[in-house]
């Protein structure tokens, strides 16, 4: 975590580069094909929006290492979701070469991110609060 004060998810690199690859994807699908909406069209939106959603989660559950990693792993596999669905349109004929490999480069590079987030999440994960005293708690 270098550079300025993370407050939320927003300010996070990953969730950053994953909101303007499901914007790019949602753009690039709107000339898919009509018989593609609940199949293909549907998914590919779905999950690659659904790596910024888990990304959300993850950081309102970073006091917890455990909740935080399965929420990462969460975004982690909906990222992958999305490269398999990129190779599908591409296959299909809806994704040019070059669209498909910048966005492909897209989502690896969101993948290598997350995957470093997972090695490593103690500098993401909220510091433990001083315990409080006995009165405190037994009134609770």
């Amino acid at each position: 975590m270098s550079g300025g004060q993370i407050r939320s998810a927003k300010d996070l690199k990953v969730y950053q580069k994953a909101y303007d690859l499901a914007m790019d994807i949602f753009n690039a699908s709107k000339k898919w094909p009509v018989e593609e909406r609940f199949s293909l069209t549907d998914q590919i939106r779905r999950s690659s929006r659904s790596v910024c959603s888990n990304l959300r989660e993850a950081w309102a559950k970073r006091r917890y290492e455990a909740h935080f990693v399965s929420k990462l792993t969460d975004a982690d596999g909906e990222n992958g979701e999305t490269d398999t669905w990129l190779d599908f349109a591409k296959d299909c004929g809806y994704l040019d070469s070059s669209d498909h490999k910048r966005l492909r480069n897209n989502c690896e590079e969101i993948g290598a991110m997350l995957g470093r987030m997972l090695n490593r999440p103690e500098p993401f994960l909220m510091k433990k609060a001083q315990a409080k005293s006995p009165q405190l708690t037994a009134g609770l």
